[in-house]
């Protein structure tokens, strides 16, 4: 989508703090960190939100949650890690291309925090 911020920062017409980057996903640090590590995975192309994923695009999804796993380990999270993702404007979701916050180096409560 020619509009979508995540999809500019893919394309490289937006700077991003790169974290990691293949053929189906990017990631980069979080502009606004809600934990000492927050970085967002994205896919490559573009989902709206996870109410948008199908049979068709969800092999981005299992991708994506694949190099969380890998990121986490290369980057010491062994004490934990979270991973949200808002689908929806009531949810929070401020960005309508499907993200995966990473966080870690904290403790986290339940629901919120």
């Amino acid at each position: 989508m020619e509009d979508c911020l995540f999809c500019k920062i893919i394309k490289g017409e937006i700077p991003s703090s790169k974290v990691y980057e293949d053929d189906m996903c990017y990631a980069f640090n979080d502009i606004d960190p809600k934990a000492p590590t927050h970085f967002l995975v994205i896919p490559k192309e573009h989902i709206p939100s996870a109410a948008a994923i199908t049979p068709e695009n969800s092999v981005y999804v299992a991708h994506i949650f694949e190099v969380i796993a890998k990121l986490a380990k290369e980057k010491g999270m062994d004490k934990g890690f979270r991973v949200v993702s808002n689908c929806g404007e009531s949810a929070g979701q401020s960005v309508f291309h499907l993200h995966f916050h990473v966080m870690s180096g904290r403790d986290f409560t339940w629901p919120a925090g």
